[in-house]
């Protein structure tokens, strides 16, 4: 395996939610119409938390909450900038196909398109991608520490400079 660019991986230590809700108004700066965002991390990771920073940061209508039971939601530009399509794909056990119904290929060239529990489901969108993955302590602990890991991949992120995220 290869070991990525220095410039397209950022590697965050995030010690509470409102650090992570931070890290995803960091992100949403980064972000433009066209992107696909992969979030990957267990159950209570934080995953929902960063998507609801990147909304705000984003400036989109509506309040950002985890979409498990519709599956997907869109959030409209409150400005110029793009909606936020925000899916969970954790109830999909197929790939593509079952993702297809959802037509995340008609929303991605306009919309900003974060997927939760996505790996191995959307990656054929685009080669293009951010994935952002949420480490944290497992079992019966308190403990707010999450190690995250941002990799940008395909020529969208070849350049991007991921360590402005540590700042």
């Amino acid at each position: 395996m290869e070991a990525a660019a220095p410039h397209s991986t950022a590697e965050l230590t995030v010690t509470s939610p409102e650090q992570m809700r931070d890290l995803g108004r960091r992100l949403a700066k980064l972000l433009r119409a066209g992107d696909l965002v992969l979030l990957s991390g267990e159950l209570g990771a934080g995953k929902t938390t960063l998507t609801r920073g990147l909304g705000e940061g984003l400036g989109v209508r509506g309040a950002v909450t985890s979409p498990t039971f519709v599956i997907a939601r869109v959030h409209p530009s409150l400005g110029d900038g793009p909606p936020l399509v925000h899916v969970d794909a954790y109830r999909l056990s197929g790939g593509l196909d079952e993702m297809e119904d959802l037509d995340l290929d008609v929303s991605l060239p306009e919309s900003v398109v974060v997927v939760e529990w996505g790996e191995g489901k959307v990656e054929e969108l685009t080669e293009d991608r951010l994935h952002v993955v949420i480490h944290r302590a497992v079992g019966d602990t308190t403990d707010e520490v999450r190690h995250v890991t941002v990799r940008g991949m395909g020529a969208r992120w070849a350049g991007a400079e991921l360590g402005s995220l540590t700042a």
